[in-house]
């Protein structure tokens, strides 16, 4: 059975003149995790994150996103300014598993961006809208967690706006299942009618994603917290 190692990412934002941007990191092509991909800062939890508490996560998870986001971007985020609002749990079938607590955060600093040159070789600051173009257009690549992502901060237009509805909302913990069916490779959610059962064809509240020529595209009618 794989290890399901516990990580943390941090989602970045700044308002600029254009609106609402998020820094993206993109990972080296070598990588053997997510090689090639353009993701929010983030990694594993190391020993020293848990500080003297070994069973609090949630903290360790806080410590590392910071720590994280100084290591691959040199930017220094506030712990107390992270706003924790999914849980993504890789799908079983994969070598590497890892169960990472999502963060995010405002940020004003003026500080320029400095990648680490080894695990994160490019960055950028995008609007979402501009991201998922680049993505739709095949010019950057991404995992469902970060288009799922930028999907939901596209509707925003500054960043008070985006964490206001992740406040709105309760914590999505997912645990993606990947199937099949006659429009495709198909990853269902928590929350999807035919989750339960792996059917992908069970009417119902639909929460997934579907990978076709151009990419991920998400559906989800799942209620919103008032």
């Amino acid at each position: 059975m794989t290890a399901i190692r516990p990580a943390a990412t941090v989602v970045l934002l700044r308002d600029r003149a254009n609106g609402l941007e998020v820094l993206l990191l993109r990972r080296h092509s070598e990588l053997e995790f997510a090689g090639g991909m353009w993701v929010f800062p983030g990694g594993r939890l190391d020993a020293a994150d848990y500080g003297d508490d070994a069973d609090d996560v949630m903290a360790a998870a806080r410590r590392a996103a910071v720590r994280e986001t100084r290591e691959e971007a040199g930017l220094i985020v506030a712990e107390e300014r992270l706003r924790y609002f999914s849980h993504w749990t890789t799908p079983e079938g994969e070598t590497k598993r890892y169960a990472t607590w999502f963060f995010i955060a405002a940020i004003d600093t003026t500080d320029e961006v400095q990648v680490d040159g080894g695990e994160i070789d490019e960055h950028r600051w995008s609007t979402p809208k501009d991201a998922l173009a680049a993505y739709r257009n095949q010019t950057i690549a991404m995992l469902p967690p970060t288009f799922i992502t930028l999907t939901e901060l596209a509707t925003c237009h500054t960043a008070a706006e985006a964490l206001a509805m992740y406040r709105s909302r309760p914590v999505l913990e997912i645990l993606p299942k990947f199937v099949r069916s006659e429009l495709g490779p198909c990853v269902l959610y928590q929350g999807d009618a035919g989750y339960a059962d792996g059917d992908p064809a069970k009417p119902g509240a639909r929460h997934r994603c579907w990978l076709r020529e151009d990419g991920w595209h998400y559906e989800s009618d799942l209620p919103e917290a008032g």
